[in-house]
Formats: C-alpha cells, sequence, structure tokens
C-alpha cells in the first residue's frame, strides 16, 4: 500500500457543499469521491437545468433541531453571492416561481462552475476513489482509497465531511458522513426522507389511485406551514411541489389537510350558479374550477341532490368543506429512494456555526446535507451547500494562513 502524501486538506464529497468549499480553502486540498464525475446531484437536478438558489432564502426556509443554526452562514453567503458567482462566470439563467434560479443551458455548468473554480484555487480532485478507512493519528487524519484496485493512505490535519445523506440511493448515497461523524464523537440526530412522495393504503389509496395523473394547485399541511403549491395524484398517492413541501414536516400516524380552493372562490361560483344554472349537476359545476375527474370524486363524497338548484345551503357546506379541507393520513413516503434531501443527520450543538468545525475535534468539519440542516424545495437545500461550504472553507483558508 502506498502512501500517496500529505495535504493541507482532505475533503470527502465532491458534490455541491465539497466543491465550494474547496475552491475556499485555498492550495493544499484534495477532494475525493466515489464517484466518476463530479456533482452529480447537481447535474440531475431541476431537470437538468439546476434550481441552483431561492432569492427569498432565509433561515425561516429550513428544518433543524436547532432552527438558528444556519442564521450565521446565510446570512454571511446568500443568493446574491452565489449569483454573482454564476455572473462571472458567464452562466444564463432565468427565475421561475417563488423565487427559484435555473441555469438557461444545462446544469453541467454549474458543475463545471465549480470544477474551475477549485482549479484556480489549486485544489485536486480524485474521482472513482473508495475510502476504505478514516482514522486520525495524533497528528493528522488518515484516509485509506482505493482505487483501481490500490490502495493509498492520505494525510491532512483537515478533514471536512461533505458525502452528503442517504437520499437517492442509486446515485451513490452511502451516509459516510454520519458514520464519521460518530466515530469521531459527534452526535448524529435520528435521519428520514425529506422532499419526498406520500404513501397510502387500503381505501384511501383506491380512491387516490383512481385519481392519478390529475394535478391541481392546492393548500397542503402538515404539522407546519402551508405550502401553496401543485399537488399530484399518483398510484400510490401523493405528490407534486406542494406535498413533497409538507412531507418534511409530516410524522407517521399523522393527518395532512389537502385545501383545493385555498382563496375560496369556488363557493360564490356555485352560489351564483345555483340561481343561474340549477339545472347543472354539482359535478358538472364543480368541473369548472376543478379537473373533471376530481370534481366527480368529491361531489360524490359529499352525498349531494341531483341538481344544484336542490342543494342548500347545507349541502353546498358539506361539498366546500369536502374542497377544502380533505383530510387523509399517509401510511408511509416513498423513502430515501425518491427523496430529494435527508432530514436529520450530525447534530449541529457539536459543530460551530460560523465555521462548521467540530467543537471537540480540532480541525473537523461538517458541511451540507449531512448537518442537520433541510431546506424547503425550490433552491433552499442548494443554497445551504453553498454557504456552509463557503464558511468552512474561508475558515480553514484562515486557519492555514
Amino acid at each position: 500500500m502506498n502512501d500517496s502524501g500529505t495535504y493541507r486538506v482532505l475533503v470527502l464529497g465532491a458534490g455541491a457543499a465539497g466543491m465550494m468549499c474547496a475552491a475556499q480553502a485555498g492550495p493544499g486540498v484534495l477532494v475525493l469521491d466515489h464517484a466518476s464525475a463530479p456533482g452529480e446531484k447537481i447535474r440531475i437536478s431541476g431537470g437538468g437545468r439546476c434550481n441552483f438558489t431561492n432569492l427569498h432564502c432565509a433561515p425561516g426556509n429550513f428544518l433543524s433541531a436547532n432552527p438558528h443554526f444556519a442564521k450565521s452562514a446565510l446570512g454571511r453567503y446568500g443568493p446574491q453571492d452565489f449569483v454573482a458567482l454564476v455572473d462571472r462566470h458567464r452562466i444564463p439563467w432565468h427565475e421561475k416561481t417563488l423565487g427559484q434560479l435555473f441555469c438557461d443551458r444545462s446544469a453541467r455548468d454549474i458543475v463545471t462552475m465549480l470544477v474551475d473554480e477549485m482549479a484556480v484555487a489549486g485544489a485536486e480532485l480524485r474521482l472513482a476513489t473508495g475510502i476504505v478507512d478514516v482514522g486520525h493519528d495524533g497528528a493528522a487524519f488518515r484516509v485509506e482509497t482505493e482505487s483501481e484496485g490500490r490502495r493509498q493512505i492520505v494525510r491532512a490535519p483537515v478533514l471536512v465531511l461533505a458525502t452528503g445523506g442517504l437520499s437517492i440511493p442509486k446515485m451513490g448515497a452511502t451516509g459516510l458522513a454520519y458514520r464519521l461523524a460518530a466515530q469521531f464523537g459527534l452526535n448524529v440526530l435520528p435521519t428520514r426522507a425529506g422532499l419526498v412522495p406520500l404513501t397510502f393504503t387500503g381505501g384511501t389509496l383506491d380512491r387516490l389511485k383512481a385519481l392519478s395523473g390529475v394535478a391541481v394547485r392546492a393548500r397542503v399541511t402538515a404539522d407546519g406551514p402551508p405550502f401553496d403549491e401543485a399537488l399530484l395524484f399518483t398510484h400510490r398517492g401523493l405528490s407534486g411541489p406542494a406535498v413533497l413541501q409538507a412531507s418534511s414536516y409530516w410524522r407517521e400516524g399523522s393527518d395532512i389537510g389537502l385545501n383545493l380552493d385555498p382563496e375560496d372562490t369556488i363557493r360564490p361560483a356555485l352560489r351564483h350558479e345555483r340561481r343561474t344554472a340549477g339545472r347543472k349537476a354539482p359535478a358538472t359545476a364543480l368541473a369548472a374550477h376543478l379537473p373533471a375527474r376530481l370534481a366527480q370524486d368529491i361531489a360524490d363524497s359529499a352525498d349531494l341532490p341531483p341538481r344544484l338548484a336542490d342543494c342548500a345551503d347545507a349541502a353546498l357546506d358539506r361539498l366546500m368543506q369536502a374542497v377544502r379541507d380533505w383530510r387523509v393520513r399517509p401510511a408511509g413516503t416513498e423513502g430515501y429512494r425518491t427523496a430529494e434531501v435527508t432530514l436529520g443527520g450530525i447534530d449541529t450543538a457539536g459543530l460551530d456555526s460560523r465555521t462548521m468545525q467540530a467543537r471537540a475535534v480540532p480541525g473537523l468539519y461538517a458541511i451540507g446535507e449531512a448537518v442537520d440542516v433541510t431546506g424547503w424545495l425550490g433552491g433552499y437545500n442548494f443554497q445551504w451547500a453553498w454557504a456552509s461550504g463557503w464558511a468552512a472553507g474561508q475558515a480553514i483558508a484562515a486557519r492555514n494562513r
């Protein structure tokens, strides 16, 4: 086994946070990743266009056992800072709804930008390299790697955990950062899938499956803030942005609420039609506001008279409750297989919020998705990756000056 040298910094993970950190930390940085290409989750994100940040990013858009932890990094490296970097590399971008920013061409532009930034900083990138063992010999961290059947050892006084969480295992997610954090004495909070479709069983699934493919704008609420975005019925249950957002707040055994008319515009419209077009069936009248299959399902559930004119106020109230307060109880989620992020992870109580360094282990840093900071859908998790990677990289550069 060869000793392939000593570096100033070892970064485990060539994802968004790891590459950002390496680009800031200066020369003498070695970035290791088991994948054959850097930034694979960046490449597939946003439908291949990478929703790289959100203009409305704020600490309130993140879940964590310590909701204040993210304030420092996000406050010092915000969306405008990353946009400035993107502009400096002349990458064209556009804004979609709710402050989401996407590349005009391809997510590969962001990957190329980060690789170029690392090269300018003097960082070395080593891909298709597995991590066999990690330890500390009293003076430096020692990482044993394997590539093409050869094992080597690299050392550095600084080790950065940037290997992400457990989401999308087909992309290579392994939970390595959690295992190494625990190995070095850091607390790791329980993890679960976040930003993930919800699944159902029994009669509820039969009802939802019959609506598979129907999409509607809705307000979805779990044990958290309401989300007004698209909802999609699937053969397994519910998906779409509003459901993915709420899933991060949902806990097993709890209901979620679906409001298919958040602005309460359907009620007055139906009352008007009751006077002017009372021969219509309630489902037909409702279908002017909701997809036809969904309108029929809801009307059937409300046990209404056959004609709108025969619907007393109590009947219309029943119908509107079915539209605006549909309560369902998920059986679970689709899990890490389709989850966009991992909730929980390395406990922030053991990290310095300004530097991302472990309080009890000098030289050990944790950044990105591996840390117990999880953003909403819409560019927030990338912004956390940039901000936490930047904070750690700046701190590492300062300690090595």
